[in-house]
């Protein structure tokens, strides 16, 4: 495996709590290199949008898990208004 880092979004950076569990996912690190990236700016927006700790830590979990399975965007979220 490469130690290159992951990409980011189109205005947010990809933190380096989700960068370490994407990196240790391969599946899922591949599919975050294969979405766009205003797809990442997405997950990225929603996992710093969570206001608890709690939230955040369960957020990047979904997002791994997510990837993983296919998804390409959260779900059920508005989206980010920074874009």
């Amino acid at each position: 495996m490469t130690n290159k880092r992951l990409s980011d979004g189109t205005v947010h950076k990809i933190s380096t709590d989700l960068e370490k569990l994407l990196t240790s996912a391969s599946k899922a690190r591949t599919a975050w290199e294969d979405i766009t990236p205003l797809a990442r700016n997405e997950w990225i927006c929603w996992i710093e949008s969570a206001k608890k700790l709690e939230t955040r830590e369960s957020r990047i979990e979904r997002t791994v898990s997510g990837l993983k399975n296919g998804k390409r965007r959260p779900c059920c979220w508005a989206g980010c208004i920074h874009r």
